[in-house]
């Protein structure tokens, strides 16, 4: 079975070793045939503590690695414009 990988904005960065992704995602509703716009966030590992608030990441599914922590970061697609010191 393939491994999930989703594209998604980091929405926080606080904890050490993980950060928050924030992952959209758009459907038909099967009745109403209108389109729906849905969120979810995932927390996703990241070892060095590279990704702050803003960036655009893809994450994969792994082992779970805590309590909440079913991701890694795979690469960064986008690094955020304006950085935070």
């Amino acid at each position: 079975m393939s491994k999930k990988t989703l594209t998604g904005k980091v929405i926080g960065d606080k904890r050490d070793k993980t950060i928050t992704v924030i992952v959209e995602r758009k459907y038909q509703h099967p009745v109403f045939k209108k389109v729906v716009k849905t969120k979810k966030k995932y927390h996703a590992h990241d070892e060095k503590n590279n990704f702050k608030i803003g960036d655009i990441v893809t994450i994969e599914e792994t082992r779970p690695i805590s309590k909440q922590k079913r991701f890694k970061v795979l690469e960064v697609d986008k690094w955020y414009k304006y950085k935070q010191s």
